[in-house]
């Protein structure tokens, strides 16, 4: 059977998701806790979206194939259904900083990784000095300029669309930086910090914190909302673009479809993308 997972964490003392030796990792913490419910010599999951070192999530998802009969036999004589005592279990295993929020038997051609169809991102930032809270220092970026939330979304309107992010994406051999930037915006949240709002159907390599370095810079009067649209059209690394810090930035949801259509996005996303 295959399992989904649902589970979030504090990426702030894991050295990013994917397992590496000699490193914590969210993957190698999750999957030694899979292994010891279980009781099977070693677990692998596949993730909706790696996250790098220090960065969190509220709503990240995995898929595990496992045999049925390991699953029910690990639930021993609990009385409830055995989805519900490994995920029970496993938060009795797991340490403080990774919780697994649901464990449910996936839909027919669920792929946490290829079935998605969008996956959205936060990044908070205190740009006041009555706004730095030391409680919240390891989840909200502290900036020393205050921002102009409106500049800002004036330049993120420009990103908007099927594009090529190479301009702030960290290449890799082989890979497309092409993707679809569904939503890109900034609010002030409760706490009178600034929010980024980013949305797309799959991200690259430091493809968010560039884009909140780039708009961090428009929004601090450094340069004007059309400059960012020039850095896009560029297709290089401008090093006047920071890839701002790790710690602001939280995978909040991942978007799924129902039914069929799971099988054909999946189909979909293996595609290589393309302008």
């Amino acid at each position: 059977m295959r399992l989904r997972i649902d589970l979030a964490y504090d990426g702030t003392d894991f050295s990013g998701w994917a397992t590496q030796p000699q490193l914590r990792t969210v993957q190698g913490t999750l999957e030694a806790a899979l292994a010891t419910t279980l009781r099977i010599p070693a677990a692998r999951v596949v993730v909706a979206g790696r996250t790098d070192t220090g960065v969190h999530a509220r709503g990240q998802v995995v898929h595990l194939d496992i045999e049925e009969s390991a699953v029910v036999e690990s639930a021993g004589r609990s009385p409830d259904a055995p989805t519900d005592a490994l995920l029970r279990r496993l938060n009795g295993i797991l340490p403080g900083d990774i919780r697994v929020h649901r464990v449910t038997q996936a839909e027919p051609g669920f792929d946490a990784r290829f079935s998605a169809i969008w996956r959205r991102y936060s990044y908070r930032v205190a740009d006041r000095p009555d706004l730095v809270d030391p409680l919240t220092r390891r989840h909200v970026l502290a900036w020393p300029r205050p921002l102009d939330v409106d500049a800002m979304n004036k330049g993120a309107d420009l990103l908007i669309g099927l594009k090529d992010f190479a301009s702030f994406c960290k290449r890799r051999e082989g890979a497309t930086t092409v993707r679809t930037l569904l939503e890109l915006s900034w609010q002030r949240n409760s706490d009178g910090a600034a929010e980024a709002r980013v949305v797309a159907d799959a991200f690259c390599h430091n493809m968010v914190r560039s884009l909140v370095g780039c708009l961090l810079t428009v929004g601090d009067g450094r340069r004007d909302p059309a400059w960012a649209a020039e850095v896009m059209q560029a297709r290089r690394r401008d090093p006047a673009v920071a890839v701002v810090q790790a710690h602001g930035l939280c995978l909040e949801e991942v978007g799924y479809p129902e039914g069929e259509e799971l099988i054909a996005q999946s189909t979909r996303a293996r595609a290589r993308r393309t302008l």
